[in-house]
């Protein structure tokens, strides 16, 4: 029970919205990226930057880019960073701009039908940030 109280209090010291972003990058650095970058075959391997996927060897040079936001991420939102604001919020823009334009240029995606509601969706996260600016300058 010691151990779990802090861990309690902190997860409760952020906006539930916020935790969940927390969580969903804490699970991104320690899980996913280092199974996408260290196990996951070159010939499955894609990453999206900017709406553009890239294959095989582009996306393993890249991989570890993502895996320093979800970093960077995670320990912002862990210490509550000042520098959180802007950034976070500027990069769940860009997710929402991905989304549109990987709907409109990727063979699998579903055009403007799909792009332009998964891109509003990201919105809401990217606004959320943009005014939690005072959440970040107390950690």
């Amino acid at each position: 029970m010691q151990l779990i109280e802090p861990i309690r209090r902190d997860l409760l010291r952020r906006p539930w919205w916020m935790t969940a972003m927390y969580i969903f990058c804490i699970y991104m650095t320690f899980v996913y990226m280092p199974f996408d970058i260290f196990w996951k075959p070159m010939a499955d391997d894609e990453e999206v930057w900017f709406g553009i996927t890239f294959h095989q060897e582009w996306a393993k040079l890249l991989a570890p880019l993502h895996w320093f936001v979800y970093a960077a991420m995670a320990w912002g939102f862990f210490k509550m960073r000042h520098w959180m604001w802007p950034w976070a919020s500027v990069y769940v823009i860009q997710v929402s701009f991905s989304m549109v334009v990987w709907n409109l240029v990727d063979e699998r995606g579903g055009g403007l039908v799909a792009g332009l509601p998964a891109g509003i969706i990201f919105l809401a996260p990217a606004i959320a940030l943009w005014r939690a600016r005072d959440l970040f300058r107390s950690g």
